[in-house]
């Protein structure tokens, strides 16, 4: 054992090392003094654990017993630690900025200035809802082909495009040996955003044709891509985010082999795309997760060469978007753009701020490309090789998710496969369940969304963007928001708005001083305005003698009484019979009932608030009882 000289510093020298179970008990007399009965050791660290997805958790304490698998080195099989040796410490990740217009002309624009600008890649929608398939030379003109890779969404018409862009390789002179690109055949994600499986075997051997041309004349082109997102778009948990890319990518090998495309060959053609979330956390181990599963089918395949490792674009969640204060959005994609570096992600895409509002302004393509940027250059972030490892939550996370994901794919395989799934709505059934689930969480609060459901700003002006070309294709599986439900309520107050040149109202009867009932008054202003509601606290306090006046003035329809217990006791009843008397069409009161709840109900107050309570319910309701359609 080294013996270090002591420099002064020294932490936690002359104290005993502490056991698990020391600081167990210290957790138990903790929950103790907050009235909790907890039992000892195991169940008292569970009381502190927050329930995620798929079933895992995160515990509030990780030692080194937590890790139960090797990682292995970056560059070396699982690759749980990165694809490659040097990760992206000598250049950073792929800044790959996304361009979905349909006029070639300002496409071409847009894309040369973010080349310009430190953009490295560039992903292109083609065909429906994107460029046109004739059009793609002159969206490609000034491009350095060589340089700049060019990865294809054309949905589709993938084979088409895939051909249009060979022809601009060949009208360049590029060497087939520098030209870089992505051709994004993904024929089972075509399914999934479709819901038709016509022509899937023609789209496949289309797919394998396009890989076995890459393979033998085009060594810096891909052919295949395995998106997960419209897995993670419908609603889907990170588990079977990545057992739908897991069952897709066996799907794609089988493909690929059965037309000949040896497995080392067909492995090197796939590409996959994975969402990042704010959940930095569980972005980082879904990415590692992810290389792990895909170098353990690798490994059956029979490839144990470099070509096992798996080659990740990470797009930052269109889910976690919000089209009110879409600035907070900003500081989303930071967080997500961060996780996607640090989990290893060979690509990343930033969405632009306002990619929920329609198509970007070259104000947000600057920000999503300079967030990159910022992290890459500024922060240093991809100077370390998986700057995540060695973290005992990380490691123990990616390793749960590893196996729940498992599992999935699994269930899927004995479906008879991905395509066999989405046929039968297996896979559609269990994220509908997932997302169902999640929305019962955005409702209650219990996910807060920043400027939508937790601190909204009712008369921030609305920013206004051109529309987006919608696809001709529909049907497939859904795509779902966070703030969805909200939207609508928000939706409800601004044709209220429109007509009448207010908002609906509520009048909060704040009783006894600041003290008592400040907490419960920011509380409840905070979720009225969630609804699209405005609060009106003026007087800042009121009693039975003088709430009539001041709501009858407020020209609401609807009050809250918000204040402490003690008070309510004293005072509720008869402020709620003198609302009731003054007009008021609803009553509610900011906190939980206790033993004068018949009182209070005979009073007239008709409902509730308190954290936990279903809140998109609730505003629902008060907005139906204010007469606002």
């Amino acid at each position: 054992m080294t013996v270090l000289p002591d420099d002064g510093l020294s932490l936690a020298a002359d104290f005993p090392d502490a056991s698990r179970e020391q600081w167990q008990r210290l957790v138990e007399g903790v929950l103790r003094k907050t009235g909790a009965t907890p039992d000892s050791g195991d169940a008292a660290e569970d009381a502190l654990a927050t329930p995620l997805q798929d079933g895992l958790a995160t515990r509030p304490l990780y030692t080194a017993e937590d890790v139960r698998v090797d990682a292995g080195l970056p560059g070396a099989a699982p690759f749980v630690r990165g694809g490659r040796p040097e990760g992206n410490a000598l250049s950073g990740w792929e800044v790959r900025q996304r361009h979905t217009g349909t006029d070639p002309r300002q496409v071409n624009e847009a894309m040369l200035a973010d080349l310009e600008s430190g953009v490295s890649a560039l992903w292109l929608t083609v065909g429906d809802g994107g460029v046109p398939v004739s059009a793609l030379p002159a969206a490609l003109d000034g491009v350095y082909l060589d340089l700049a890779p060019v990865v294809l969404d054309a949905g589709a018409d993938f084979a088409p495009a895939a051909r249009a862009l060979f022809d601009v390789f060949a009208a360049r002179e590029v060497p087939r040996s520098a030209a870089l690109a992505s051709l994004g055949a993904d024929p089972l994600g075509l399914v999934a955003r479709t819901g038709s499986a016509d022509g899937l075997d023609t789209r496949l051997g289309e797919a394998a044709e396009l890989a076995a041309v890459c393979h033998r004349d085009y060594p810096g082109v891909r052919a295949v891509t395995v998106d997960a997102l419209p897995y993670h778009e419908a609603g889907g948990s990170p588990a079977q985010e990545l057992g739908c890319s897991l069952a897709t990518g066996v799907a794609y090998l089988r493909a690929l082999t059965a037309a000949g495309v040896d497995a080392e060959a067909a492995c090197a053609q796939l590409e996959f795309r994975y969402a990042a979330t704010a959940d930095q956390f569980l972005t980082i181990a879904k990415l590692r997760a992810a290389r792990r599963l895909w170098a353990r089918v690798a490994q059956v395949c029979g490839v144990e060469s470099a070509a096992a490792a798996q080659r990740q674009h990470a797009v930052t969640s269109s889910v976690m978007m919000t089209r009110r204060d879409p600035w907070v959005n900003m500081l989303r994609t930071t967080v997500a753009c961060l996780g996607a570096g640090v989990g290893g992600a060979d690509a990343v895409t930033v969405l632009p701020f306002d990619d929920a509002l329609g198509l970007p302004d070259a104000f947000s393509r600057r920000i999503a490309r300079n967030t990159s940027a910022i992290l890459v250059e500024e922060s240093h972030l991809a100077r370390v090789i998986d700057p995540a490892g060695g973290s005992w939550y990380v490691e123990r996370l990616t390793d749960e998710l590893a196996h729940a994901a498992w599992e999935w794919f699994q269930e899927i395989e004995r479906a008879g496969g991905q395509a066999a799934a989405l046929d039968s709505g297996l896979v559609r059934d269990r994220i509908a369940a997932t997302w169902e689930a999640r929305r019962e969480d955005l409702a209650r609060r219990r996910e807060p969304v920043t400027g939508v459901s937790e601190f909204p700003i009712l008369d921030q002006a609305p920013v206004e963007r051109a529309p987006r070309p919608a696809p001709t294709t529909t049907g497939g599986l859904p795509r779902v928001r966070r703030d969805e439900a909200y939207e609508e309520l928000r939706a409800r107050s601004d044709a209220h708005l429109a007509e009448t040149g207010a908002r609906p109202k509520v009048f909060l009867a704040a009783l006894g001083p600041a003290a008592a009932h400040t907490a419960r008054a920011g509380f409840a202003a905070n979720l009225f305005r969630a609804g699209g509601i405005e609060p009106v606290h003026d007087p800042e306090t009121v009693d039975a003698e003088t709430v009539a006046d001041a709501f009858t003035r407020s020209g609401a329809t609807v009050a809250c009484l918000c204040s402490g217990d003690a008070l309510y006791a004293e005072q509720a009843e008869a402020v709620a019979a003198a609302l009731v008397g003054a007009g008021a069409r609803r009553v509610l009161l900011a906190g939980k009932p206790r033993e004068h709840r018949e009182a209070w109900q005979r009073a007239g107050v008709d409902e509730y608030i308190h954290v936990g309570r279903d809140a998109v319910a609730v505003l629902a309701s008060v907005l139906d009882r204010m007469g606002v359609a």
